[in-house]
């Protein structure tokens, strides 16, 4: 009934509508929730996400972008905290090989750990035996699908080593030094015995670049699609493959150069020289960023783990020593008697040497000094090359005989990025993060030993104002202006009466800062009188 006693007939809910204002029904639980707000994260989780430093917002000099800079970090934030929310949803976990009581676990055979595996595990171990064209260069693509393989006497082959299908085959009747898969499994680069070819995943040469010539070893940059090359000559070159110009050319003036290795966290290249050093490098300076004396003799063999902070080094002293390239100091290094002529970092920081015949996977590397390999395996030597394949629990080792397959369990990450490296990508995938990938090309400037510098504020020092100022004005407000006596007559102009002034405004001077000084104590120490009687264990330890 309205204001004028009319009986009005309201409309009716439906069932629907009611139940989706009931507040009986707004929470599953009841009225209330009895867990409010967001769910809470150990900091562990969220700093294993953290690309960046927090930014230090000041007022004075963030006036206009202070809103734009919160905004930012609002998102980074979010990035993070949904990203660590979703960690708790991956169910594979890596794990590593435990033996019975008492036994070593590189005494475990490849055989007896393929009959306890499942068949799919199983057909990861394989030996191409190869002998006519080795001793053998490998290469894993990105997302861990394809094998390239480069014999010493010619032969290239390409495999999808899932499904064991043969791509191409071919022999270039030449000597062959290294090969590289580029930012797709659809080419792949070969330092022949002359210059530089690249070929398609056909067998179909596509280019032959003679800038670079006597290439021994290569390295891709797969965020700058850069083609780092160092050859016999002492050069490393530098080639942009999504343009195919070289944008880099340094001679290193250090001799032959045949050790190389790429720090997969700043893109950085490690070169290793004759006389025990090892340098690293930039595109874009033509001096060593850093350079360290490793080794009594000459560097054979360089690795850098994922996060960038380890590398590990061999050398003809025989020695394997683990450096924290944060100090660039050594951490642990162990003797081998017949010297690591190869290394190679796995995705879960396991450390593979190939020693004479012998591979031997060492685990923890970086913490203890390394005194049992974790597993081992004897091939024909000599070993040429290793790797490890990402995502899987597997290492890749060319040798004088052909290719073994290895199953190191624990090597791989057991949770793969789907948009950065998909083993199991269609076509259609595959063009699209092509597209994707090139317009997000990094610049080749950006590469520096410390990645987070690139996302801080770059605010002036007191050095470069001062600078500034000096070419705006042509003076320096910060220095003082020295006293010229005023001239005077009858002899006071004379060179004595002159000295006698300066020394004395000297002397004045000076007993100024002594009174500043002096009065600082003074109120230094009537602070220090004052919390006296609030005194805890940690104060003595006050400067």
């Amino acid at each position: 009934m309205d204001k004028t006693g009319k009986f009005v007939r309201k409309p009716r809910m439906n069932a629907k509508r009611r139940n989706k204002w009931d507040p009986q029904k707004k929470f599953i639980s009841g009225k209330r929730d009895p867990f409010p707000g967001d769910s809470s994260l150990h900091k562990n989780r969220i700093e294993k996400y953290e690309r960046a430093r927090k930014s230090q917002l000041n007022r004075k000099p963030f006036v206009k972008s202070k809103s734009s800079l919160h905004q930012s970090e609002v998102k980074r934030q979010t990035v993070i905290t949904q990203a660590a929310k979703h960690d708790l949803l991956l169910p594979e976990e890596s794990g590593f090989l435990k033996g019975d009581e008492g036994e070593d676990t590189c005494t475990i055979t490849q055989q007896d750990i393929a009959e306890v595996v499942d068949i799919t595990s199983a057909s990861k171990h394989f030996n191409l035996v190869l002998k006519q064209f080795g001793p053998y260069r490998t290469n894993y693509s990105r997302n861990g699908r394809y094998l390239l393989l480069g014999g010493q006497r010619g032969h290239i082959a390409a495999i999808d080593w899932y499904t064991k299908k043969l791509h191409c085959e071919i022999n270039v009747m030449e000597t062959i030094n290294d090969v590289r898969w580029l930012h797709s499994h659809t080419m792949f680069a070969v330092a022949q015995k002359k210059w530089l070819y690249i070929y398609d995943n056909l067998g179909v040469e596509l280019h032959c670049i003679k800038q670079f010539n006597d290439v021994l070893r290569m390295e891709f940059l797969p965020y700058h699609f850069l083609l780092a090359t160092c050859s016999s000559t002492g050069f490393l070159q530098y080639l942009d493959v999504s343009v195919g110009k070289e944008i880099s050319a340094t001679c290193v003036r250090a001799g032959r150069l045949n050790v190389m290795c790429q720090n997969p966290h700043n893109a950085i290249i490690h070169l290793g020289h004759s006389n025990g050093t090892v340098s690293l490098w930039s595109p874009t300076v033509k001096e060593p960023l850093v350079k360290m004396i490793c080794h009594n003799g000459a560097v054979r063999a360089l690795s850098v783990d994922r996060s960038g902070m380890y590398m590990a080094t061999s050398g003809t002293d025989k020695k394997m020593t683990i450096y924290d390239l944060r100090t660039y100091k050594p951490l642990s290094s162990c003797y081998l008697p017949l010297g690591a002529g190869t290394l190679c970092h796995s995705q879960t920081g396991l450390l593979a040497a190939g020693v004479g015949n012998i591979v031997q996977v060492y685990k923890d590397a970086h913490v203890t000094a390394p005194r049992s390999p974790y597993m081992c395996l004897s091939v024909t030597p000599p070993i040429h090359g290793l790797q490890f394949c990402p995502y899987e629990d597997v290492l890749g080792v060319g040798h004088g005989g052909g290719f073994t397959s290895m199953i190191v369990p624990g090597a791989g990450e057991a949770n793969f990025d789907g948009l950065e490296s998909n083993p199991y990508e269609t076509k259609k995938q595959q063009r699209e993060w092509e597209v994707k990938a090139l317009l997000e090309k990094i610049q080749p400037e950006l590469i520096t030993l410390d990645p987070t510098q690139l996302v801080e504020i770059d605010t002036a020092t007191v050095e470069q104002k001062r600078n500034e100022s000096l070419e705006q004005m042509g003076i320096d407000p910060t220095k003082k202006t020295p006293f010229v006596p005023r001239n005077k007559t009858k002899g006071g102009n004379s060179t004595g009466n002159v000295l006698k002034r300066k020394k004395i405004v000297a002397e004045v001077e000076k007993r100024e800062e002594i009174k500043k000084s002096i009065a600082g104590r003074e109120e230094k120490s009537v602070e220090e009188k004052v919390t006296e009687g609030h005194r805890s264990a940690l104060d003595r330890f006050k400067k």
